[in-house]
């Protein structure tokens, strides 16, 4: 399966504290042709509820519907990278407002 650049896709997330995980969103953060593709990877950023408490460049996602997402969330700037083996399911892709929102969001993370 490819996953490109805006992807929203559902992955088990791991707590450090325990053995368990859950189901949760994420942002696919990589570029399918430069990176993705190659070794079966991708750049993530994970999506939470936006009920909980705020981190700095927190992103608010204005277009649930186009994201799959059945709640408020928010774009985090917790970054991983994961096998795609892993990858339960694609539910969306970013809209183009909330895309320009992460791009400004990622640029002031990482200022280069």
């Amino acid at each position: 399966m490819t996953y490109d650049l805006f992807d929203v896709v559902v992955v088990p997330y791991p707590f450090t504290d325990r053995d368990s995980s859950k189901r949760r969103p994420a942002l696919i953060c990589s570029c399918a042709e430069n990176f993705n593709d190659d070794i079966g990877h991708s750049v993530m950023a994970m999506i939470t509820s936006a009920k909980n408490v705020a981190w700095p460049l927190d992103v608010m996602i204005t277009d649930l519907k186009k994201t799959g997402l059945p709640s408020q969330s928010v774009i985090r700037m917790k970054l991983f990278t994961l096998d795609h083996r892993l990858v339960i399911k694609k539910v969306g892709t970013l809209g183009l407002k909330d895309q320009k929102a992460f791009a400004q969001s990622l640029q002031q993370l990482i200022p280069l």
